[in-house]
């Protein structure tokens, strides 16, 4: 399996980059985000990898984060998303983003996405609901050491995680109530969202 890639620029377009690796150049599908992060050509990228093997083709997927990556290959266990609709997601936002449409059930986010209809918006969300939480409480453990915390303190570290102003994530927090942190953060997300369209 191919996890990584590093090497010179040698192509740039808006869903691809050609990475030169010991003479030898990859082409690596990208998202939208990586394009952006990428750096000009001529200089050196490394890009988090994902080979997916087809009948007839090998096709090689590049992400700028591990983040970005662990999000695709969760877009792709959903019913109906294929790579390039996974790409497509990925290209509508930072993972901080999408994690909090999905985690706050934001469906429009996702419809506005080409490709994706009601019925797969509404998949992803509820497919990948828990496991976005899961990823989150995972991160945050490994990160910061906070194993025995418990859920409030992993959801509110959760919430920082997502950009939320400390002073926020209180307020949230103090609003909702959960048995653990997914359902904290979940909560949380969606009194948010309520909080902006009234």
């Amino acid at each position: 399996m191919i996890a990584l890639v590093r090497g010179e620029v040698a192509v740039r377009t808006a869903d691809s980059v050609v990475v030169l690796c010991g003479g030898v150049g990859y082409r690596l599908a990208v998202s939208a985000q990586t394009a952006g992060a990428l750096p000009p050509v001529g200089r050196e990228a490394t890009l988090h990898a994902h080979l997916i093997v087809r009948d007839d083709a090998l096709q090689l997927y590049g992400f700028a984060a591990e983040a970005e990556r662990e999000l695709f290959l969760m877009l792709l266990g959903v019913q109906a998303v294929g790579p390039k609709v996974a790409l497509a997601v990925l290209g509508g936002g930072s993972v901080g983003e999408l994690y909090t449409a999905i985690a706050s059930g934001d469906a429009a986010r996702f419809q506005a996405v080409p490709g994706v209809g009601k019925r797969t918006a509404e998949r992803i969300i509820v497919e990948l609901r828990e496991k976005v939480g899961d990823a989150l409480g995972e991160g945050i453990v490994a990160r910061r050491g906070v194993e025995d915390a418990g859920p409030l303190a992993l959801a509110r570290e959760g919430l920082l995680e997502l950009g939320f102003a400390p002073a926020e994530v209180d307020g949230l927090l103090a609003e909702v109530s959960g048995d653990s942190a997914e359902e904290l953060i979940a909560a949380a997300l969606r009194a948010q969202r309520q909080g902006l369209t009234r």
